[in-house]
């Protein structure tokens, strides 16, 4: 499974032990006095956050700036117990506002495309990246033995035309950025955006990263990861009720609150991966799913069955994507798919999606076949990417 990190966890946790700057920041719990004197000291301005497990909080009116005590107090009451995309909030805080005439995006993933980690940078930070126009961000591959230097960093931000004055101090910066990502066993990590001060000294203004909980890199010494309130889905409450009736094969889901991908996925780290790339380019996946695990015919019957009848109807892609997988039958999974597919459309009549498919693995022909044959029979328009493509290329397809 995946531990998600926030802003919060990483300016407490992780910034300092890292090197990474940050503004001040103090937790909206604090005691009022001390809010005021943080205020003081900042020139009398902050934002206010909430500390919520899900992007876009700007768009939602949770990202707040607040010129005096009285404005920080009630932002603080509100953004609370706001709800972002589904999810709530655990508590607020305050930031020191950085002023700034740049801001820069930066990502650090897994990207099968290279077989390893990948650097993403564009001089248009604070959007979303796949609003950002491709020749205005570049990616370049990273050696997982070498790690990402200075130099490597530097020319990736001339390329894109940085002020050269700026360079030297991003780079240095971007060295920290890889060093907390490899040493705490994150598959991916993004900063959105870095504003750079008009001295050109950069802060890394909003964060989000994943870490794989299998990795040993994991257990990061003395890091607390929060609890944050669930606001289960009768989705997702139906999915782990399913999940716990049997111990073959694996049926995790969690919300993303999207609207548009209804994601069938296999491979925990591969399913982080592919969901992040699906948010990064706009796909906007409905929830994070994991069903590997070699689940036999009727558990991988029920685990689809629970998703189409929860999603399927307002869905505008299937994508049934995983790894090459190493034990799990491909197709058993894909004919108990297929099956729910069929059987779902039988009783609540047609649909029209499309359906994107890529998978690797024993008796992959023969669940391809069975896929098309059903797809054939619905007259589904679909795609279909064999094992050789890698992952993180057929979700930006």
């Amino acid at each position: 499974m995946a531990l998600r990190v926030a802003e919060l966890t990483f300016l407490e946790y992780f910034a300092s032990r890292y090197n990474i700057p940050v503004p001040r920041h103090i937790s909206g719990a604090a005691e009022i006095n001390e809010i005021k004197r943080s205020l003081e000291e900042w020139g009398g301005e902050a934002i206010v956050k909430p500390d919520v497990m899900s992007g876009k909080r700007g768009k939602a009116g949770a990202i707040v700036a607040v010129k005096n005590l009285h404005d920080a107090l009630k932002e603080i009451k509100r953004v609370s117990s706001i709800e972002v995309n589904g999810r709530m909030a655990r508590n607020a805080y305050l930031v020191e506002k950085i002023p700034a005439g740049l801001e820069i995006y930066t990502a650090i993933t897994y990207n099968s495309t290279f077989l390893g980690p990948s650097f993403t940078v564009s001089l248009d930070g604070g959007t979303d990246i796949e609003e950002v126009e491709e020749d205005k961000k570049a990616t370049i591959p990273i050696n997982i033995y070498d790690g990402l230097d200075a130099y490597q960093a530097g020319e990736v931000f001339a390329s894109l035309g940085c002020p050269k004055n700026l360079i030297s101090n991003l780079s240095r910066v971007m060295v920290f950025f890889w060093d907390l990502f490899i040493s705490c066993g994150m598959e991916s990590a993004e900063v959105n955006p870095w504003r750079i001060t008009p001295e050109g000294k950069p802060y890394a203004c909003d964060f989000k990263a994943v870490i794989n909980e299998s990795n040993y890199k994991a257990k990061v010494p003395g890091v607390v990861f929060p609890e944050y309130p669930e606001n289960i889905s009768a989705f997702e409450e139906e999915m782990a009720a399913w999940s716990g009736a049997s111990h073959q094969g694996q049926a995790h889901v969690s919300s993303l609150g999207g609207t548009k991908i209804l994601p069938i996925l296999f491979g925990g780290g591969i399913s982080t991966i592919i969901s992040e790339t699906l948010e990064a380019t706009g796909g906007s996946p409905i929830f994070l799913s994991d069903f590997g695990g070699n689940p036999p015919y009727e558990r991988m019957l029920g685990t689809a069955r629970i998703c189409f009848s929860h999603h399927l109807s307002r869905a505008r892609l299937l994508l049934i994507l995983g790894g090459k997988a190493n034990n799990t039958f491909i197709d058993v999974t894909f004919q108990a798919i297929a099956d729910a597919l069929v059987s779902y459309v039988e009783a609540k009549g047609p649909v029209n999606i499309p359906v994107v498919i890529g998978r690797g693995g024993p008796r992959l022909v023969k669940g391809l076949l069975a896929m098309k044959q059903a797809l054939d029979y619905l007259k589904l328009p679909y795609v279909i990417f064999g094992p050789d493509t890698p992952v993180t290329m057929v979700a930006e397809y």
